[in-house]
């Protein structure tokens, strides 16, 4: 029995040392075309983004939209809020396209490695980004509803003659924190599908490179 698992050791110890090893010449060039495959498609998937929700935004943007928003106060308010996100959105795509840049020209694995770190980081200040300027839209909306359309007039009337304002504005507020919450929520989890993904694999080829630096 004993000489039988000497036999099988040795074979196997055999089998390990014929299998091929591949060496850092070779591992690195595909870990580095990989990296920067990854990083063309977070580039390619924001310039989408953008140029979809900007359609969007442009489709809806018509006079009777203008009305309700100058009728809202809140006119001034959403024009410079649109002129800082499209221009703060335009610099993250910029800082993709940079990063992409320099995994597709980098020479070490070390330089990669910094690289690959600053997409995870570039991309992760994009969501909260995204998620803090629709915080910021929504509280504006809900402002500019509430307070000056006819709507919400006659709903805060209501509840002044019925003596439960405050109640009524502890409400709304929940109310909002609770809708806006869930949307944040969907958002979120969106972002995490579309991009979580890619930095999953991202992280992996970091892994490896971390490897060949020991």
């Amino acid at each position: 029995m004993l000489d039988e698992l000497e036999l099988l050791k040795k074979d196997w110890q055999k089998r390990e040392v014929d299998l091929p090893k591949l060496s850092y010449e070779q591992i690195y060039p595909m870990t580095k075309k990989k990296s920067s495959s990854i990083v063309k498609w977070i580039f390619y998937i924001s310039i989408i983004e953008f140029v979809f929700w900007a359609g969007v935004n442009i489709i809806f943007s018509g006079p009777e939209t203008m009305e309700e928003l100058k009728a809202m106060h809140i006119y001034k308010v959403v024009m410079g809020l649109n002129i800082v996100n499209y221009a703060i959105i335009l610099y993250f795509i910029y800082k993709f396209y940079i990063n992409y840049r320099k995994i597709s020209f980098t020479d070490s694995s070390r330089n990669l490695m910094r690289t690959i770190l600053k997409v995870k980081r570039t991309v992760t200040q994009y969501v909260w980004f995204n998620l803090i300027i629709f915080t910021i839209s929504a509280i504006i909306y809900g402002y500019g509803v509430l307070l000056y359309t006819p709507e919400g007039q006659e709903l805060a009337e209501v509840a002044a003659q019925d003596g439960d304002s405050t109640e009524f504005w502890a409400l709304i507020i929940i109310t909002s924190i609770a809708i806006t919450a869930a949307v944040l929520f969907i958002i979120w989890l969106f972002y995490k599908l579309l991009y979580g993904i890619l930095l999953k694999k991202l992280r992996k080829n970091y892994n490896e490179l971390k490897r060949l630096e020991v």
